[in-house]
């Protein structure tokens, strides 16, 4: 327990806060999740504006310093490294599968 007036504010003032974090963190990690199952899913159109909108979100979370700038640019390019693999995974299947098609014809 709080023993002074100003410690029983700052007490309030930091409750308020958490309770602002915690909304935003928890969307940022939804976001971020919804991103990489899209991802997963190889639905890479979609992905593309998830991922945007996510990487949006994550930004906004850092520069209000409810995460760390570091762990927002770090999430943001692990997640943008996932997706430019899967892009390049899907682009390599294709040609394949068209090179195949020419050799029987």
């Amino acid at each position: 327990m709080p023993k002074s007036t100003s410690a029983e504010k700052a007490a309030r003032a930091s409750e308020r806060k958490r309770l602002r974090n915690r909304s935003i963190k928890s969307a940022s990690k939804t976001y971020v999740a919804k991103a990489e199952g899209m991802i997963q899913g190889n639905e890479l159109d979609s992905a593309q504006a998830v991922v945007t909108e996510a990487i949006s979100v994550l930004d906004k979370a850092a520069k209000k310093r409810v995460i760390h700038p570091h762990t927002a640019s770090r999430r943001k390019s692990r997640l943008m490294k996932k997706l430019q693999k899967a892009k390049a995974a899907a682009k390599t299947t294709a040609t394949t599968a068209e090179a195949k098609t020419k050799k029987k014809n």
